[in-house]
């Protein structure tokens, strides 16, 4: 996917902001999607830290029965897209679109072989899921690849996923800026998305990314599961002044 294509589908010009929700049950997330469709956020993402798929889809169909027109996403904690791309086409034949999937790792080889993100690719196509594809690449918790070899892998990543997917070392850590820009610098125009570390204060220094994909920075302190309005009514903000800033 081009950049271009990514800013127009959500229609910013700035990184596009996509809360990520850590999910307790369906009250909790439809609490917390209010607060995010309220401050003009484009959509979200649902994460299942604390239980399993089977009990995470119950919740997922009745949050797109409750928000039919909500740009959605999910990640199935430690799957890759072999289990996720079947399960979100199955989802689809029951009339729950699921509009993205994001993937901690998309086994991406830095060296070029990729066998298992051929494999991914392949499921992904044989289901025909059509939802946009955010693969976790030099991702944080999942296989190290070398500083080295972030440009290698980013870029061979471009032809496996939608959305480029990195992150800092762990949850709520910020990247390092020189890993992003080698990322920026090694896709092109692809999308380039960043999942952990970005804050109001630090947006900025990241805006070479298209996709700021948020959870603990706009969380209430020390709270995993609970959006601040406030703090992410002011991320929308400042992301919004880096797309007006790149054409003033």
């Amino acid at each position: 996917m081009k950049r271009i294509d990514f800013h127009k589908l959500f229609k910013q010009i700035g990184p596009v902001v996509l809360p990520v929700i850590h999910v307790k049950n369906i009250y909790q997330v439809i609490n917390n999607i209010d607060k995010i469709v309220g401050e003009g956020a484009p959509g979200c993402f649902l994460i299942n830290h604390d239980f399993g798929i089977d009990d995470f889809l119950p919740i997922i169909k009745k949050v797109r029965i409750k928000f039919p027109s909500l740009w959605l996403s999910v990640n199935f904690l430690a799957e890759t897209g072999k289990v996720a791309f079947p399960i979100l086409s199955d989802l689809s034949s029951q009339g729950c679109f699921i509009d993205g999937y994001w993937g901690d790792d998309a086994c991406i080889d830095e060296n070029g072989v990729n066998i298992e993100a051929k494999i991914i690719s392949k499921i992904r196509n044989d289901t025909g899921w059509k939802g946009l594809y955010f693969g976790g690449t030099a991702f944080k918790k999942q296989r190290i690849i070398p500083q080295e070899k972030y440009g290698d892998a980013a870029k061979y990543a471009t032809q496996f996923m939608d959305v480029v997917t990195t992150s800092g070392i762990a949850t709520g850590i910020e990247a390092d800026i020189s890993k992003i820009k080698t990322f920026r610098s090694s896709i092109g125009d692809s999308v380039l998305a960043i999942a952990s570390g970005i804050t109001v204060d630090n947006a900025k220094m990241y805006s070479i990314a298209d996709c700021f994909m948020v959870a603990t920075g706009i969380n209430y302190e020390n709270d995993f599961y609970e959006i601040d309005h406030k703090k992410l009514s002011k991320l929308l903000l400042v992301c919004r002044q880096i797309g007006i800033g790149e054409y003033s």
